[in-house]
């Protein structure tokens, strides 16, 4: 540290009276001292602050509501419950007494599967499959593995014009016969016939209605295994038809007892020509259903 200008003077005197400075005699002046530096008092630049190491991103965490277990995702599914909302679904499958299909009801659903009904093999999406020549209802020729809209344990019926009602399905046709290429792979029914189908024949997939007598092709060159996004809306006395995301047809119908199904419903019999066995299936992704007044 430098002295000050005060001390230094006093300093030197004393070494001049002690003789302790050479070439100076004893009791001379000393010279002047060169006038104190000032203290500029200029700050020193602070140093850079080192970087902090990045932090690693932790997982978004969705807090379930009490009581209620997070879905099962895709590729650890068991079940088919543990990917679509079965509880307000009963199954009809293409087994049991004929005339008399066998059906499981949404409170049995949560675990159950068969070679009819079961999660595919990459485990995320249920794949519906009926064969030729399997057990079909009382009123039908043709078998199926179908889901139909229940409403806790009783059937659903709802009505057109009556509020709005939507269904929306992400599926995949997978197979049809050989000889009569068809699979219905989802419906609006009421209590005695179909309102509308979605339907495949060969690689026309369609919107039928009236036993077939009015089609309106949604993709005419629809390939075995794509999957594609279905949204059926029934309001103000008509049904519109979104096929992966693009209106595609819109029916005036109206009418009471409705419900929807999903699933697998094979058009084909050995009386047109197809063996016994021969499969026809259907994977479905996603399945939602909404009812408002």
């Amino acid at each position: 540290m430098a002295l000050s200008h005060a001390l230094l003077t006093t300093v030197l005197a004393a070494a001049l009276s002690t003789g302790g400075v050479s070439g100076m005699s004893r009791g001379a002046a000393p010279p002047p001292l060169p006038p104190p530096v000032a203290d500029i008092g200029v700050p020193l630049p602070p140093l850079p602050a080192p970087p902090l190491p990045d932090l690693p991103v932790l997982p978004e965490v969705i807090a379930e509501p009490p009581g209620q277990e997070a879905p099962i995702g895709a590729g650890k599914a068991e079940f088919p419950a543990d990917l679509l909302d079965l509880s307000n679904w009963k199954l009809t499958l293409p087994t049991g007494a004929a005339g008399s299909p066998e059906e499981v009801l949404a409170g049995k659903l949560s675990k159950f599967t068969n070679e009819f009904f079961k999660v595919n093999e990459s485990r995320d999406g249920v794949v519906f499959m009926a064969e030729v020549g399997g057990v079909t209802t009382k009123n039908s020729h043709y078998p199926r593995s179908e889901l139909r809209e229940m409403q806790g344990d009783e059937k659903a019926a709802w009505s057109n014009p009556g509020g709005t009602h939507t269904l929306e399905v992400r599926e995949a046709i997978l197979a049809v016969p050989k000889v009569k290429p068809e699979v219905v792979a989802a419906q609006i029914h009421d209590g005695n016939d179909d309102v509308l189908q979605i339907r495949l024949e060969g690689e026309r997939l369609s919107v039928q209605s009236d036993d077939g007598q009015s089609e309106t092709v949604i993709d005419p060159a629809y390939r075995l295994g794509t999957p594609y996004d279905l949204k059926i809306v029934a309001a103000d006395g008509r049904v519109d038809v979104f096929y992966n995301g693009e209106k595609k047809a819109e029916l005036t119908k109206s009418g009471t007892g409705w419900y929807f199904k999903v699933g697998a419903y094979v058009q084909s019999s050995p009386e047109k020509g197809d063996a016994e066995g021969t499969p026809g299936a259907v994977a479905v992704y996603a399945l939602k259903v909404t009812h408002t007044d």
